[in-house]
């Protein structure tokens, strides 16, 4: 079965990045058929990650009272929804249409933790969280170059209602594998019924408590390593979005760099993070915790003092910082579904989390933004890079240290002081 899940994983993936990334290759054509303003324009993009972080508290919840399965059937029937209302819609419905795939998406986010720390072995944990990182960005790839032709082709309507396919083909695998899967639990529960009938009934009363432990039942300790993940995945989300959104604008306004080398430049930022979703796991399974998080670390920190102090090796930061990316956010949920010690303790952990970090990746593009024109260079916005990368070294080791206590499940075996 988990080789299904996996894929599960993968299908759900591709959808979680998709819809938010082909607007931006095509924004001119979008504002000349919708009459948007580049306010309006702007909201295609970021309401959906404003609704990240207002949104994820109610995710955990209807995770832990509907439960996996069904949320990963609302995320995708929310993204193809939210896909079909802002492809046909007039201006007031491409916005409605985007609010929806904010909320779906929002749900996504949180339960492929769930599932993971559920269904995946502890060893395997790291590399199917990898993968699940790298299917985000391969999908963010693959839409930022087929969504132009697409709208050259047959409009941009159509061409952001391709994209739907591809919730579509989820929920139509997810369907089917939900079904073999309650199949198979009811199978396996009326064999574990006739085996409690022939010994002690007590045994199966004894195991539920522990599959369904609450946040507020979780030891201190593993709430004091979610804590410093708040902190290192606001850290993550500082850089990552600051460098996505104003990238370009540097090269162009530092190198003077022409749009299209700018673009490139960026695009490899967003490409390297492959490297770092599968890096991270192959450290992670040879060395001890904090070690793939420190490589991380220093990868995060040469991007913006590399841009500091040898602006001219500009490829080579934007290398390391794409690296560092996909890495981070693999070592991230690597430790909350490792430490974690139930579905719903996984479910409040991510949300916690990812509130935070997405609500600084809401505000830091805006305040970068600002600090350029205050300062009239790019030297402030790069050291509000580098503080955010020092707030994800500094709590991220902490963490991924404390983390070391937690190997298998949630249940603490090591003092890790």
């Amino acid at each position: 079965m988990l080789p299904w899940i996996v894929l599960g994983i993968v299908i759900l993936a591709l959808n979680l990045r998709t819809p938010i990334i082909a607007p931006t290759a095509i924004l001119p054509d979008i504002q000349e058929g919708t009459r948007f303003s580049a306010a309006g324009l702007g909201l295609l993009t970021g309401l959906p990650v404003l609704l990240f972080a207002l949104a994820t508290p109610l995710a955990g919840k209807f995770i832990t009272r509907l439960g996996a399965e069904a949320t990963v059937l609302a995320c995708l029937s929310g993204v193809l929804l939210g896909t079909v209302l802002r492809s046909v819609g007039p201006p007031w419905l491409v916005l409605v249409g985007t609010g929806i795939i904010g909320l779906a998406i929002t749900l996504g986010n949180i339960v492929v933790p769930v599932i993971i720390r559920r269904e995946v072995p502890w060893e395997q944990v790291s590399m199917v969280t990898g993968l699940y990182s790298a299917m985000m960005n391969v999908g963010s790839m693959a839409t930022l170059i087929g969504t132009g032709p697409l709208a050259a082709a047959f409009g941009w309507r159509w061409a952001l209602a391709a994209w739907g396919v591809l919730a579509l083909a989820g929920l139509g695998f997810w369907m089917v594998l939900i079904r073999v899967r309650v199949r198979r639990e009811g199978e396996a529960a009326r064999a574990a019924a006739e085996a409690v009938d022939s010994t002690d009934p007590s045994l199966a009363e004894a195991a539920a408590p522990a599959a369904k432990q609450s946040w507020a039942e979780a030891p201190a300790s593993f709430r004091v390593i979610i804590a410093l993940l708040i902190i290192t995945f606001s850290g993550q989300s500082t850089a990552y979005y600051v460098t996505t959104t104003w990238l370009p604008s540097y090269l162009g306004d530092t190198i003077g760099l022409a749009p299209t080398a700018a673009g490139g430049t960026a695009s490899l930022f967003q490409i390297a993070a492959i490297l770092g979703a599968f890096g991270v796991p192959l450290l992670a399974v040879k060395t001890k915790p904090w070690v793939p998080v420190a490589i991380v670390a220093v990868l995060w920190l040469s991007l913006p003092v590399g841009l500091l102090a040898a602006p001219g090796s500009y490829w080579l930061w934007a290398t390391t910082g794409g690296i560092a990316q996909g890495g981070g956010f693999t070592a991230i949920f690597s430790i909350i579904a490792r430490t974690a010690g139930s579905d719903a303790q996984t479910a409040s952990a991510s949300a916690r989390v990812q509130f935070g970090g997405y609500l600084a990746a809401t505000l830091a593009p805006p305040f970068a933004g600002w600090l350029n024109t205050a300062t009239g260079g790019w030297t402030a916005p790069l050291l509000l890079i580098l503080t955010a990368t020092l707030a994800f070294t500094i709590t991220g080791l902490v963490a991924a240290r404390r983390a070391g206590g937690f190997p298998r499940g949630g249940r603490e075996v090591l003092d890790p002081e």
